[in-house]
């Protein structure tokens, strides 16, 4: 028994019409450009005061820590590379920190569930505060639009704050690189005290 052959329209779908397409380049990752949606806080100006869910049930809010200098910083996103990276970095400088007076604290967009997921693989001892709605991010500045492989989105700009005792806005480190940040942070710490 023979096949019949395919209908001329099921044909058609099957094999494009023209010239075959061709692999000309490779795509390659680029830096992923960012635009904020809000102006940062600069130094010498109050921190704006929030109030988060953290991973272990408790809130947190700026105004409780007064009197000692706060590390914030905003990440992405729990359990990707970069992230993962900081936060390490974080945890492992963690003595040198406490021995300044600072707290640190971790702000992401995820839920509790999931900071408490990365604070435990991790073994981050450090709070990890949840802005699912992102409003701290954008009273901090950091919540903008972000471009990646020509795609627009919004979402977190990596960027830490050191806040000093009084609750004032000491230094900014914008487009934060994951890689030696936690260092690059401690001598600042150093600086204020």
């Amino acid at each position: 028994m023979a096949i019949a052959p395919p209908s001329p329209q099921i044909a058609a779908r099957r094999r494009p019409t023209g010239p075959r397409p061709r692999v000309t380049h490779i795509v390659r990752l680029q830096g992923v450009a960012t635009i904020p949606t809000a102006s940062l806080p600069t130094p010498g100006t109050r921190a704006p005061e929030f109030t988060l869910a953290a991973d272990d049930g408790t809130t947190v809010s700026l105004g409780s820590l007064a009197g000692r200098p706060v590390v914030l910083y905003f990440y992405p996103k729990d359990d990707t590379s970069g992230c993962t990276t900081e936060a390490c970095e974080f945890r492992d400088h963690w003595h040198e920190v406490r021995r300044a007076g600072a707290m640190v604290l971790g702000v992401s967009p995820d839920g509790v569930a999931s900071h408490q997921r990365f604070k435990a693989k991790y073994a981050l001892p450090f709070p990890l505060l949840a802005d699912p709605d992102h409003a701290v991010a954008e009273r901090y500045g950091v919540w903008g639009e972000k471009r990646m492989y020509g795609r627009a989105y919004h979402g977190v700009l990596r960027t830490t704050f050191l806040i000093d005792g009084e609750g004032r806005i000491a230094k900014v480190f914008e487009k934060v690189k994951p890689a030696g940040h936690a260092a690059e942070v401690l001598a600042a710490l150093k600086e204020l005290a």
